[in-house]
C-alpha cells in the first residue's frame, strides 16, 4: 500500500507542525511540535470541553494577585501556558506559545512578557527547552528575541512574517525559526491582481522557498517553517523546507490522500543559487526601509499585528467575566 501524502511529506525531509489549539487534532497527525496563536486559542476556548483550563487559570491568578486587572492579564498568560502544557503531553518536542501582539512594538515588554511565560512554564514543570516564544517580526520584536536567544537560552519562533528583510534580519539576530505565512501572501497578490495560482507560482511559496534557498546558501541555522496554507498545492510545493505547520484540515486531506510528494526543497543544492548577501545588522533604517519597499509585507503585517491583538482582547473579556472585574 502506498505511504499517504502526509507521510511522504514527512519523508522528504520536512518536520510536521500541527497548528491549532485542539487537542484531539493534535494526537491524531503524530506531529512533531505544534503552535498556537491567540486566535487558535481564543477557538479552543470557546468549546465546552476547554472550559476547565479557563477556570484553572483563573483560580491560580486570583490565588496570585490581587487586583482584578492583575488577575485577568495573570489569567492570561497562564491559559496560554495550560494549554502548551497539555498540548506538550501529546508532542514529542516543542510547542509555540505567543507573546501578546499587543507589544509588538515594545522589545522591553516583549522580553518581560516572554520570561512570565517561560516562569509559569518552569512552575507547571516544563523545561523552557520545549518551548518557542512566538513573536511578531517587528523591528522590535527581532531585537528582543535576539536577546531573549543570546542573553536567556529562550528559543524563538517570529512569526507574521512576510518579507526577505525581515527573514534576514531574524537569521542575523540567530533566532530558533521563523514562521513566513504563505497563505496570506497568497490572498493579497491575488486581491491585488485576480489571479488564480498554482502551488508552483504561488507567490508565498515562492518567497518560502527564496528564504530557504537564502539561510542555506549562507549558512544560518535559523529553521523555516512555512505557516498559513490555503490548499495542499501550496504545502506540496515547499516539501523538503525544513518545517511546515499546518491546519488539521490540510493535515486530513494529506493524510487521506496518496498522491506523490516528491522533494522539491534541498539544502544541498541552495549552493548554486543565484542570491547576493544582505546585511541589516545595526541599520534600523535599512530594515525599516526595505520593508516599508515592500507594500504587501507592510500591510499584512499590520494587519496581523491588529487581527491577534483583537483576538488576545476578546480573550481577555472573557476572563474578565470569569474574574469578575
Amino acid at each position: 500500500m502506498s505511504a499517504n501524502s502526509l507521510e511522504q511529506l514527512k519523508a522528504a525531509g520536512t518536520v510536521v507542525v500541527t497548528d491549532t489549539g485542539e487537542f484531539e487534532s493534535i494526537a491524531k497527525y503524530t506531529p512533531q511540535d505544534a503552535t498556537t496563536n491567540p486566535s487558535l486559542i481564543l477557538a479552543a476556548a470557546k468549546k465546552a470541553e476547554y472550559a476547565q483550563l479557563i477556570d484553572k487559570a483563573v483560580e491560580y491568578a486570583k490565588g496570585k494577585v490581587s487586583t482584578p486587572a492583575e488577575q485577568v492579564d495573570l489569567a492570561l498568560d497562564r491559559l496560554l501556558v495550560e494549554f502548551g502544557t497539555e498540548i506538550l503531553k501529546i508532542v514529542p518536542g516543542r510547542v509555540s506559545t505567543e507573546v501578546d501582539a499587543r507589544l509588538s512594538f515594545d522589545k522591553d515588554a516583549t522580553i518581560k512578557k516572554a520570561l512570565q511565560i517561560i516562569d509559569l512554564y518552569k512552575e507547571a514543570g516544563v523545561d523552557k527547552e520545549r518551548i518557542l516564544i512566538k513573536i511578531a517580526s517587528t523591528y522590535e520584536g527581532i531585537q528582543a528575541a535576539r536577546e531573549l536567544e543570546s542573553k536567556y537560552g529562550i528559543h524563538c519562533n517570529l512569526t507574521l512574517l512576510f518579507s526577505f528583510a525581515q527573514a534576514v534580519a531574524c537569521a542575523e539576530a540567530e533566532v530558533t525559526l521563523i514562521s513566513p505565512f504563505v497563505g496570506r501572501i497568497m490572498d493579497w497578490y491575488k486581491a491585488k491582481t485576480g489571479e488564480t495560482y498554482t502551488g508552483e507560482t504561488d507567490p508565498g511559496v515562492l518567497s518560502v522557498k527564496r528564504i530557504f534557498n537564502y539561510y542555506k546558501k549562507y549558512g544560518y541555522k535559523t529553521i523555516v517553517m512555512g505557516a498559513s496554507f490555503r490548499n495542499v498545492d501550496e504545502i506540496k510545493a515547499l516539501a523538503g523546507v525544513d518545517f511546515l505547520t499546518i491546519s488539521p484540515g490540510l493535515l486530513e486531506k494529506l493524510m487521506t490522500s496518496t498522491e506523490p510528494v516528491p522533494k522539491v526543497l534541498d539544502a544541498a543544492e541552495a549552493a548554486n543559487v543565484d542570491e547576493e548577501k544582505v546585511s541589516f545588522v545595526d541599520d534600523e533604517p535599512a530594515f525599516r526601509f526595505s520593508l516599508n519597499e515592500d507594500a504587501m509585507a507592510t500591510e499584512k503585517l499590520s494587519e496581523g499585528i491588529r487581527k491577534f491583538a483583537a483576538d488576545a482582547v476578546t480573550l481577555t473579556k472573557v476572563l474578565e467575566e470569569k474574574v469578575g472585574a
